[in-house]
């Protein structure tokens, strides 16, 4: 749950008059969720944010199922997904249900001809490999290795990369994304036994006002449509705002665990939750110190939810044969645990090195071809003796 925040110049009371320079008037915009009971911010434009100039062509970008009743454990090797030069282009959904698509994503050029809007959908992005800045509507957030940018639905974005290997882990969510509710007060203050607290967000800095009028192409997702919207002038036309609503970062270092004289409960590493699903993070740490512990996750059964692990970095204690941007996808009403040998061999270690993301969803999830396409076809079947 991000903090109020404001950027910019802003008139002392809401929805009153703010005039330019020249005598004329700001555009104020309610930028708003889940009706008028939600997060909302308040912008003031220098153009109407409203001028459509045209409505080009659209085209369907829902995922289509290869799979619809998985039963399979399975091992998909994320980097077999081939970079492609458009950021849009390159997102390849390989799981979803209608509450959340997980996507992969390896975009290879800037955005610079277009805008774009996800207005079905938070993105909570995850960058595997790359650095560089998104720019928005509100401001902007540089990121790196390890970060989490968390962008509202209807959002107005652009992503500029430093370099061409980008690597992108992307959780598109049906509902909104907010930090775990038990780490917060009535407040909504992060508590003192959170694993972060407010002081670890990446807010918005640098507001770049553009006064410029002509053909912006806002790309905007809706209803499983990419539609094509030419406006009349640059969406990056606010000259400030407040509120809560906007995109944040957050830096996967700098989750805190929380740790135990006996193994910890997948619960203690979450750092996102919805309705739907809960997003966790394995990060470094130390293992359980109960003299007889046994480090090792023990077998569990996913009765009420499909587990989807992506594995970013370091030494995955409790499996074999994983690299860096598998995904290991464990289904619903299945038992699963430590690979044979991890067991007995994670007693008496002190540490971890491990670095993942963990969506957890309530609902099956689905498979598409893309997802088949780099499946290894055989990871069900790597807990025999």
């Amino acid at each position: 749950m991000p903090v109020y925040h404001k950027l910019g110049q802003i008139p002392s009371k809401r929805h009153t008059i703010f005039k330019k320079k020249d005598g004329s008037l700001h555009y104020e915009q309610l930028f708003g969720t889940i009706g008028f009971d939600g997060m909302s911010s308040l912008m003031y434009h220098l153009h109407r944010p409203t001028m459509v100039k045209a409505v080009g062509e659209s085209e369907d970008v829902r995922s289509r199922a290869a799979v619809t009743h998985n039963i399979k454990s399975r091992l998909l090797k994320g980097f077999h997904i081939q970079p492609e030069a458009d950021f849009l282009e390159s997102r390849k959904t390989v799981l979803f249900n209608n509450d959340v698509h997980i996507v992969l994503a390896a975009p290879q050029e800037s955005m610079t001809d277009y805008f774009y809007k996800n207005a079905d959908a938070d993105e909570l992005l995850f960058v595997h490999k790359g650095s560089g800045v998104l720019k928005t509507m509100l401001g902007e957030i540089r990121f790196e290795y390890g970060d989490y940018l968390l962008i509202p639905r209807g959002m107005i974005y652009q992503i500029s990369f430093d370099t061409d290997e980008n690597r992108l882990f992307i959780t598109e969510s049906y509902h909104p994304i907010y930090t775990p509710k038990r780490y917060r007060n009535w407040f909504g203050q992060h508590l003192e036994h959170s694993p972060f607290c407010e002081r670890d967000f990446k807010l918005p800095q640098n507001l770049q006002t553009h006064d410029e009028q002509g053909d912006f192409v806002i790309k905007v997702k809706k209803q499983g449509q990419l539609h094509h919207l030419v406006y009349a002038s640059h969406p990056f036309d606010v000259v400030g705002w407040d509120g809560y609503n906007y995109p944040y970062g957050f830096s996967i270092h700098n989750f805190e665990p929380i740790t135990g004289r006996v193994h910890q409960p997948p619960p203690v590493h979450q750092t996102f939750e919805t309705s739907a699903f809960v997003v966790c993070s394995f990060v470094p740490r130390m293992y359980d110190y109960h003299p007889q512990s046994i480090p090792a996750p023990y077998n569990h059964s996913n009765i009420d939810s499909d587990e989807v692990l992506y594995y970013v970095d370091g030494d995955f204690m409790s499996r074999k044969n994983i690299d860096q941007g598998y995904i290991s996808l464990h289904p619903a009403g299945i038992p699963h645990g430590p690979h044979p040998g991890t067991y007995e061999a994670s007693i008496g270690k002190t540490k971890t090195e491990e670095l993942a993301v963990m969506v957890d969803t309530f609902k099956p999830l689905q498979l598409t071809q893309t997802a088949m396409d780099i499946d290894d076809g055989k990871y069900y079947q790597s807990w025999l003796e």
